[in-house]
């Protein structure tokens, strides 16, 4: 595969992290871009700053020019509606944002469009977190992208910058809850986000064409396969 460039959005979060750490390590990659609302110590996440170009801005802002000579576009942004403050203020982050990236990038050309979204995740849902994460994935797959890796992983695993009681107590219980959650349960078992990230990076480097969509087995097989 030629040498590619990637532009990351969410590299501040939890999933988002993992993957900037993943794509620097790939020798793949020449290029790694950033867009940030504000610039990020790339000491502290342990990620070379010579490997990382970093464009703080208004990411409501972005026009195709941000993309130019981009190949894959990785999207880990996302925030809770308690963090948001309500619901159009939680849809403005996670749908609203990643919607107006992927028509820029999209416009510019680029390939590859990676998504972290969210187990059940489904447009007709009633639940609005599900059904505001189910629409952007009808929305991104109507832009056409030559390949659109979709992530729905369930409970994510791993310490985030900010602390959430809830979470906190979900994540002592989820992997406990793993073993029996089978059937049709399993896809919605907990999953760390590393593996989530490193997972999106190594679809990426397949270089497939087409819509793809990975819950819980298809994640972890990544790391597998590696």
């Amino acid at each position: 595969m030629a040498k590619r460039t990637a532009v990351l959005l969410g590299a501040s979060g939890l999933v988002g992290g993992y993957c900037l750490r993943g794509l620097v390590a790939a020798q793949e990659y020449s290029r790694v871009i950033l867009l940030v609302r504000k610039e990020l110590s790339l000491s502290e996440a342990g990620v070379p700053a010579n490997r990382v170009e970093q464009r703080v801005m208004n990411l409501a802002e972005t026009t195709s020019g941000d993309f130019v000579a981009v190949t894959d576009l990785f999207c880990a942004l996302g925030t809770t509606i308690a963090k948001a403050g309500s619901q159009p203020a939680f849809r403005a982050v996670d749908y609203e944002l990643p919607m107006h990236a992927a028509r820029a990038a999209k416009e510019a050309g680029v390939e590859q469009f990676l998504l972290v979204s969210s187990g059940g995740a489904n447009p007709a849902s009633a639940n609005f977190y599900l059904r505001t994460k189910g629409e952007l994935e009808r929305d991104l797959t109507a832009l056409k992208f030559p390949a659109l890796h979709i992530f729905r992983p369930g409970l994510l695993l791993g310490r985030r910058q900010e602390f959430r009681l809830s979470e906190a107590l979900a994540q002592r219980i989820g992997p406990l809850l793993n073993p029996v959650m089978i059937g049709p349960m399993r896809r919605y078992r907990s999953v760390r986000a590393k593996t989530v990230g490193d997972a999106m990076v190594a679809a990426a480097l397949r270089g497939r064409s087409g819509i793809f969509t990975y819950h819980y087995d298809e994640i972890i097989g990544f790391t597998r396969n590696q």
